[in-house]
């Protein structure tokens, strides 16, 4: 990319708008168009973080630039990685999310998708509504779709929606909607059963909803998410999977709170290690963590569909230990 270009793109994502879509949000205003909060890059205990229009500067760890700058060291990516991943951003947005509202258009119009979502306990119309959960039935109906409002094949191959030959990536999935991703759950016991699109999963589920809560249920999984949620309990978020990136940390970690650790009771332990590993973590940065022993053989989803309350779900939260 030449200077212009690059000055392009740095008009087009301005930097306090990537921060804040990565849960930046500034202490206190110093002026108008300066800020100031906690370092996003290191593990910052007060507001050393300034902000002046579109260039950043950290008094805590010295470093400092524009957002290309700003993406290199979040990411922990090299120049041109940095801008692969902001051009990205800039234009995956607006395509996945009209990904995502084609398959919620197909949801309905699939008894086996309702069949399914039934099977594993999701029935709440509010539920599907909030997570704006979808249907993929594959073939090529959603590369049609997507054509026709005006995206191009390679724009649809890069994002991952449509595989080399043309036919739609999803096949007979239900599918939610994450932060820069989609995830597919299969209705086939014959495909793998997750699937994401390439890129990262991004953060905790709908963390934004959630960090204002002082006390913070943690899953593994969207189902596990949508089986709490549905009985209740809104200050659940999901992980997608027991480790957790960086970021998902640094969210968990962005104030004083308890976090009670669902993740599943395996019957090899791997979930109830990852558990503990994780509240070791959680510990070191001043976070209470409990671990939640559920049922051998359950998940928070298997432990409703299979009859289990809200009631007998908080007694777990009450028991759960250190």
């Amino acid at each position: 990319m030449n200077r212009q270009a690059l000055d392009n793109l740095k008009q087009q994502i301005p930097l306090m708008g990537y921060l804040q879509a990565h849960d930046w949000n500034p202490a206190r205003q110093l002026s108008r168009g300066r800020w100031m909060g906690l370092c996003p890059l290191h593990e910052d205990h007060k507001p050393s973080f300034l902000v002046n229009k579109d260039l950043f500067y950290c008094y805590g760890c010295g470093r400092g630039g524009d957002v290309i700058r700003f993406a290199e060291l979040y990411h922990q990516v090299k120049f041109p990685q940095a801008l692969a991943l902001l051009l990205q951003w800039r234009g995956l947005a607006p395509l996945l999310h009209e990904a995502a509202s084609f398959y919620v258009m197909q949801l309905h119009r699939h008894g086996e998708a309702v069949v399914y979502l039934d099977q594993r306990g999701v029935r709440s119309p509010q539920l599907i509504e909030h997570m704006r959960i979808g249907y993929a039935p594959g073939g090529s109906c959603l590369r049609r779709w997507l054509t026709q409002l005006g995206y191009s094949l390679p724009a649809l191959r890069h994002a991952g929606l449509i595989t080399a030959v043309g036919y739609d990536a999803y096949m007979h999935r239900i599918v939610f909607p994450l932060e820069g991703n989609l995830y597919g759950r299969s209705l086939s016991a014959s495909a793998p059963p997750h699937r994401f699109l390439p890129g990262a999963k991004g953060g905790l589920y709908c963390w934004e909803q959630v960090r204002r809560y002082p006390e913070v249920i943690l899953v593994e999984g969207l189902f596990d998410y949508a089986a709490l949620w549905q009985a209740g309990f809104q200050n659940v978020t999901c992980s997608l999977g027991t480790h957790l990136n960086a970021r998902q940390l640094r969210q968990l970690c962005d104030g004083p709170r308890t976090v009670y650790l669902t993740f599943d009771a395996d019957g090899n332990g791997s979930g109830q290690q990852a558990a503990q590993c994780l509240s070791r973590s959680l510990r070191e940065r001043g976070i209470t963590a409990r671990l939640v022993s559920l049922p051998e053989g359950h998940d928070p989803n298997s432990f409703f569909v299979g009859g289990g309350h809200a009631q007998e779900f908080q007694r777990l939260l009450e028991r759960a230990c250190l």
